[in-house]
């Protein structure tokens, strides 16, 4: 894409300029990738739709069955987001609480997840390259989290390890809705 290219060009010689490292790139992570993100198409379109359930607003319901992530609003209304969820072995329920929030976060595979892809790096700094994304909101003492994806095409789909993937567009407008100490509640 020769615009990103030049963009990335000018982003590296302003970083320059401005004592910054060569290789920061602000269309990597940060407000300026934040903003970019705004612009890339949804997977699933989020829409506020009828909730019915009883859970107070504030919560995040997740239907893996559905593939939907719903956030409960006043007036018996939620926004419903499409999520990628646990591939098959790797599902699970229950409810958790949000304990941390995390903006690009960085990643460290889990120990068992090494030990399934020793193949995978140790260690990968946040940014549009990272598997978790531009959000990560940290579910418990649980190695699951909901997170962005770089991965668009997976919402909608079962693939993960178990985390709760959105796209990073949505993982945004997410985070920025939630606390830490949100009740969170996965169902089949």
């Amino acid at each position: 894409m020769p615009y990103r290219r030049t963009l990335v060009g000018a982003s590296l010689v302003l970083g320059l300029l401005a004592g910054q490292p060569a290789t920061a790139n602000p269309l990597d992570s940060g407000p300026l990738a934040d903003f970019i993100n705004v612009f890339k198409t949804q997977a699933i379109p989020r829409e506020t739709v009828p909730y019915a359930g009883k859970e107070k607003p504030g919560t995040i319901v997740v239907s893996t069955r559905q593939r939907r992530l719903y956030y409960v609003l006043p007036g018996h209304e939620a926004i419903r987001y499409g999520v990628g969820v646990g591939r098959e072995g790797f599902s699970w329920s229950g409810t958790k609480t949000v304990t941390m929030k995390k903006e690009w976060p960085d990643w460290r595979p889990p120990a068992q997840m090494l030990a399934r892809r020793p193949d995978l790096p140790r260690y990968m700094a946040g940014g549009q390259d990272n598997p978790l994304g531009a959000r990560a909101m940290y579910l418990g003492s649980s190695l699951y989290r909901i997170h962005g994806s770089n991965e668009p095409e997976t919402m909608g789909a079962a693939v993960s390890s178990g985390c709760i993937r959105m796209t990073n567009k949505d993982v945004v407008d997410l985070y920025d809705r939630v606390r830490v100490g949100t009740k969170v509640i996965v169902r089949d």
